[in-house]
Parts: structure tokens; C-alpha cells; sequence
């Protein structure tokens, strides 16, 4: 789906660190907006789906769990299907970094529409500190999602997914740094015995 029509009107409030008056912003809700927060152990997912208003949903993914991601998707996609009538394709969006990429392809796959974000390009406020928890940037990245399908300039910057060639001489790298450092680390602690 590239250009989007815009449908509804929402009056929201601006918080205090953006200042101004309440604003009205034109959301397209003519598909699922998903966010992925990657760890280890879980993904959170949030989504923004049509028939809901503007309550954001979030669901517990246990970590790697790719087919209980999909199926999660697949609920998703039925509760706004009962709810509306219509069927509504998937958007998901997640920072590069641990499982970004191979989780890309995997959705790529399944024709699910995904993006991978540089986490440093999504706008933050500067005035203050801000907490920092899954659920504040999972939110935080369905609305960049959004801006960014509305077409919005300097939003965030979109990371191109290496092919898994290219991925692998990434690993080639980083082994090779990792085992460096294993030996520096084995010969400084046998110096410091046989030394000492």
C-alpha cells in the first residue's frame, strides 16, 4: 500500500515538551499498525488496528518465536476483520539490531509489509529525559510508522535489510573481533600467573 487515503480526524493533545494547543491529525487506519520490540527473552507487540479508536493493543511474544508472531498477526488481522467487515493487511515495523533482519525476511516472506528502522533516526524530545520502557517505544514506533506511510519528510531513516550473504560476512567480522579479543584476554591472564 503506498499512498494511503486519509479517512478520519483525531483531536489530540499535544504533550507540554511539544507545546501549542491541541491539533487535529489525519490518521489512516486502512491497515494494522504493528510495532516490534525485540529481546532475547520476549516481543512486545503493539498495534494500532481500525475499529479499535485509538487504543493501542500490546501482546507477549515469547523471543524467536516467529510462527507465534504470525499467528499473533493472524489474530490481529480476524479481531478487525469481526470488527469492521473488511480484511486489512499487516505493516510492521521494528529497530535493526538483534532479530531485525531475518525476522524481515521472514515476514517479507509471508506478505507481510515490513520495515526495519534505524533506532537513532526516530525523533525523540530533547527538553527532557524520558523513561525509556518496551512499552513507551513500541508506541513510540507505531505513530513513526504512521507518520511515515502518511508520507511525512525526516521522520525516521529506514534501514535496507542485507541479503543473508551479507549478513554473514558481518558474522565473519564480529567472530574474528570476539576471538581477538578471547586471546588477548587468555594470554594477559597466563602472563599474570606465570609473572606474578
Amino acid at each position: 500500500m503506498d499512498g494511503l487515503t486519509l479517512f478520519m480526524e483525531v483531536n489530540v493533545s499535544l504533550s507540554p515538551d511539544v507545546g501549542g494547543a491541541p491539533q487535529t491529525i489525519r490518521v489512516d487506519l486502512a491497515a494494522i499498525f504493528v510495532s516490534l520490540e525485540l529481546s532475547r527473552a520476549t516481543w512486545l507487540v503493539t498495534s494500532l488496528s481500525p475499529g479499535a479508536g485509538q487504543k493501542m493493543s500490546r501482546h507477549v511474544v515469547r523471543g524467536g518465536d516467529a510462527a507465534g508472531l504470525l499467528s499473533r498477526l493472524a489474530d490481529l488481522q480476524a479481531r478487525a476483520r469481526a470488527r469492521t467487515g473488511k480484511l486489512f493487511p499487516v505493516v510492521v515495523i521494528q529497530e535493526a539490531g538483534l532479530d531485525g533482519f531475518w525476522l524481515h525476511r521472514v515476514l517479507e516472506g509471508k506478505g507481510i509489509e515490513s520495515h526495519v528502522v534505524d533506532a537513532a533516526s526516530v525523533a525523540t524530545s530533547r527538553r527532557r529525559r524520558r523513561a525509556k520502557t518496551d512499552r513507551i517505544d513500541g508506541e513510540a514506533l507505531v505513530r513513526t510508522l504512521l507518520a511515515y506511510k502518511r508520507g511525512e519528510p525526516r521522520v525516521c531513516a529506514m534501514v535496507r535489510a542485507p541479503t543473508p550473504e551479507e549478513e554473514d560476512r558481518r558474522r565473519l567480522c564480529r567472530e574474528l573481533r570476539t576471538l581477538i579479543s578471547e586471546r588477548v584476554r587468555h594470554v594477559n591472564r597466563l602472563r599474570g600467573v606465570l609473572f606474578a
